[in-house]
């Protein structure tokens, strides 16, 4: 907590805190239409443990890496981030690996990694080439896989010309979001996304902007990482400094289908764990402290009287947000342009909704390494329609000793991300040593967690998922 401003407001109980109607109470309150989809759909699972060998074991790994990893769609990068021809994304899973080239006519595709001579990796990161030519001995193809040359063309007569076209991946797009699956027989992105595309059709992500890329590996299980995002519970113990702005035990979880869900964490509005917040002392601390808003300025900003901090921001937001897409957003809900609104594609993505102020996170294993991750965080922006795409942000990668605050561009977002990540080695290591040998999950606020490894064990042929 931040000690200078302790006395304004009175810390309650702990075991006091939670009002999950608290969302839906604020939506009859809104001046506009408030979508459907914001109604509340949680089905209720069980409440059984976890065995902690999820996490920690090098079998169960192998079991995701043989089973789920390659049967489902995985978030690669944003199209503006391969706007030219000729430039690639390279994602490695486990042990496989594909190059996401847009091609010079233009069409995104995916190819395996492997020179089709001897093995090689023929590209090793990102960035832009005229054709993909191995390193070890010249093998050479063009931007759309067609084979080209190769040294010493009398030596491979046995090889046909056909045979040696790149094998691809399937690549789907939705929004500018670009999802790679090894399954041929897979639905598509359209149907493995169920209802997501629906509650996002107004949020006009096809003209967003990639405004910043960190990544940094985490010494945790990739299942740790991710679920770090499934609940907004921690934030009494884990973020203290946003409690004054953030109704983090009063949050929203529901769940569609398989592969998709969803937590809705009011903000603009005093933490259930507090009492005495002044309405001006949120105002303040949501534009210091939140990372999203359309400005960050606390001192700038006065709140008229008779106004509330969440109105406030949510008009403060409306105008911004508007003017940086060349759009009206005179029909959106406050709800809209400030909540946390948090939807988690199965298996390893998240993005927030909204019409600005967009995350988006995707951790995935660090390449064999069954205790120890990647973690990827997106900041995403808008343009106007009548304005080219600008240049998406250059990657950043935050090496293991240094915290994601020594990113500037993710501002009020580093210390918050950096709050999460202390936890996530000592999840590792308390699993480990257990003795109980299991995690056990709070039935509503962590239903999220409970449906992820619902849909994880439907893959790996597990459990009810049989």
């Amino acid at each position: 907590m931040n000690k200078r401003h302790e006395s304004e407001f009175v810390l309650k109980p702990q075991d006091e805190a939670g009002d999950p109607t608290l969302f839906q109470r604020l939506l009859k309150q809104e001046k506009v239409p408030v979508p459907d989809f914001l109604k509340p759909n949680n089905p209720g699972f069980g409440n059984e443990d976890l065995p902690v060998t999820r996490y920690t074991s090098r079998d169960f790994h192998r079991l995701e890496a043989e089973r789920m990893w390659p049967r489902t769609w995985q978030f690669v990068g944003r199209a503006e981030q391969i706007p030219n021809a000729g430039d690639h994304l390279v994602y490695d899973i486990i042990d496989r690996s594909v190059i996401v080239m847009r091609g010079d006519d233009g069409v995104i595709r995916g190819f395996h990694n492997s020179c089709l001579h001897r093995g090689r990796a023929l590209r090793t990161g990102d960035g832009c080439v005229g054709k993909l030519k191995c390193p070890y001995h010249g093998f050479t193809w063009n931007l759309r896989g067609g084979f080209e040359s190769m040294p010493c063309a009398w030596d491979f007569k046995h090889l046909e010309r056909e045979s040696l076209e790149l094998p691809q991946v399937r690549v789907e797009s939705w929004a500018g979001f670009v999802f790679v699956n090894f399954d041929a027989d897979a639905p598509s992105i359209i149907e493995y996304l169920d209802v997501l595309p629906e509650h996002f059709k107004d949020y006009l992500f096809e003209r967003a902007v990639v405004l910043a890329h960190v990544r940094r590996r985490i010494p945790c299980n990739w299942k740790v990482a991710q679920e770090a995002f499934m609940e907004s519970m921690h934030t009494r113990a884990t973020h203290p400094q946003i409690m004054t702005f953030t109704g983090c035990a009063d949050s929203q979880y529901d769940m569609y289908g398989d592969h998709l869900s969803r937590s809705v964490t009011p903000m603009g509005v005093v933490g259930p764990h507090l009492d005495g917040v002044s309405e001006a002392r949120v105002l303040r601390d949501i534009l210091e402290e939140s990372g999203r808003m359309a400005d960050s300025d606390g001192d700038a900003h006065t709140l008229p009287e008779g106004m509330s901090a969440r109105e406030y921001i949510g008009e403060l937001n409306r105008k911004l947000f508007g003017a940086a897409a060349g759009a009206d957003l005179s029909q959106a809900t406050l709800a809209e342009l400030e909540d946390a609104i948090l939807y988690s594609i199965f298996p390893n993505t998240q993005i927030w909704a909204g019409f600005g102020g967009n995350i988006v996170y995707r951790v995935i294993p660090d390449g064999d390494a069954h205790e120890s991750c990647i973690f990827d965080v997106m900041i995403l922006g808008r343009y106007p329609s009548d304005s080219p795409c600008p240049p998406a942000a250059r990657l950043k990668v935050v090496s293991d000793d240094e915290p994601f605050s020594s990113a500037p561009e993710l501002g009020a977002l580093g210390p918050v991300f950096d709050q999460d990540m202390r936890n996530l080695p000592y999840m590792q290591k308390g699993m480990k040593a257990s003795a109980k040998g299991a995690v056990s999950l709070a039935n509503y606020q962590e239903s999220r967690i409970r449906h992820h490894h619902l849909t994880l064990d439907k893959y790996l042929g597990l459990g009810d998922g049989k």
